[in-house]
């Protein structure tokens, strides 16, 4: 497809794709969108900086893009990308993913049945094992931790549609207008939990978010910061936690959580300081906590108490799936340590 075939008048959805010297990925991830059953949409790379030969890639392919001579992060390459976004829908893709052919198509039929919906997240399959979920949609605990809904578990469990906390913006989904009126991701996170943020003040606005298990990708996973943990990542997601829980939750909520939250925190420094990156853990909550009187406060009048409570009671639902998932696992893998080594 040439350029022009890319910037249809006619489409209702336009893809963009936040790319970061993501040449390894991006010619595949683009070239599984052109194996789409249909073809009425539109797409637009936000091209961040890069500095693997990305840029002249998609200068040479004539692909919709929009350059950047810096990294303007996750969130901030993404709401540069909608201003220029004409359609209704907007989805938002990773570099590192191979859709399935019908996966623009599934989407858009799931987000337009109700006007209530605000985002849809897909199937996000891992590209290591076919069989298992990477993501399907995500949920949020009691101490704040969001997590991958179904990570790591048998595809065929979550083949129903379900709603979820939020849709994972790495393959996701988001109606144009209500993105934008909702103020787009918070450029201040830069990257991390920014679209769990987003899904959040759409539930308090009284939206909702759904997972469609219809529309089917493989992610390949970290490609950008190249591993799951290290310590910009880890930085960074203790800061914007600590940003969520203060934007999204009123001072009562808060309090109510307080001992799930510190605790959360207190078993999360143990988890990172036997991984070696206490002390970046430790920076970002520090950064997170003495940035907070200058942020932006949310007014909590205007929401309607019901509505919070109702947020308050999926976060216990979100903690029992947390424990309920990794218990399993746990399970798992203690089965097929005695499978391997018989008495």
């Amino acid at each position: 497809m040439r350029a022009e075939q890319w910037e249809r008048e006619d489409a209702r959805v336009t893809v963009v794709i936040p790319n970061y010297n993501g040449m390894k990925y991006l010619p595949q991830c683009i070239a599984a969108l052109r194996r789409q059953t249909e073809r009425d949409f539109s797409l637009l790379v936000m091209e961040n900086g890069s500095t693997d030969g990305s840029a002249e890639w998609l200068r040479e392919e004539g692909i919709p893009t929009i350059f950047s001579e810096k990294n303007l992060g996750f969130a901030g390459g993404v709401n540069r990308a909608v201003r220029e976004v004409r359609t209704p829908y907007v989805l938002l893709l990773n570099n590192d993913t191979e859709v399935f052919p019908d996966f623009v198509r599934a989407l858009e039929a799931s987000i337009s049945r109700n006007e209530r919906i605000f985002s849809v997240s897909a199937m996000m399959i891992r590209t290591q094992n076919h069989d298992e979920i990477d993501d399907a949609g995500d949920l949020v605990s009691l101490p704040g931790w969001a997590f991958q809904r179904g990570t790591m578990e048998p595809c065929a469990a979550y083949e129903k549609e379900a709603e979820v906390f939020s849709a994972c913006g790495g393959a996701a989904i988001y109606r144009t207008d209500l993105y934008r009126a909702l103020g787009g991701l918070d450029e201040s996170y830069f990257a991390y939990l920014e679209d769990i943020d987003l899904g959040w003040r759409a539930k308090l606005a009284g939206y909702r978010n759904l997972y469609c298990p219809a529309a089917k990708v493989y992610h390949f996973g970290s490609a950008t910061s190249g591993s799951k943990y290290n310590a910009f990542k880890v930085r960074l997601s203790a800061r914007n936690h600590i940003f969520t829980m203060a934007k999204n939750q009123p001072l009562w909520q808060l309090i109510w959580n307080l001992p799930f939250l510190l605790g959360g925190i207190a078993v999360k420094a143990a988890f990172f300081a036997k991984k070696g990156l206490l002390s970046d853990y430790l920076r970002g909550l520090t950064e997170g906590l003495t940035a907070l009187p200058a942020r932006e406060k949310t007014d909590f009048s205007k929401i309607p108490t019901s509505r919070m409570l109702a947020i308050e009671w999926e976060l216990v639902l979100g903690t029992a799936a947390y424990v309920r998932h990794y218990v399993s696992r746990g399970a798992k893998k203690e089965a097929g340590k005695s499978a391997s080594n018989p008495v």
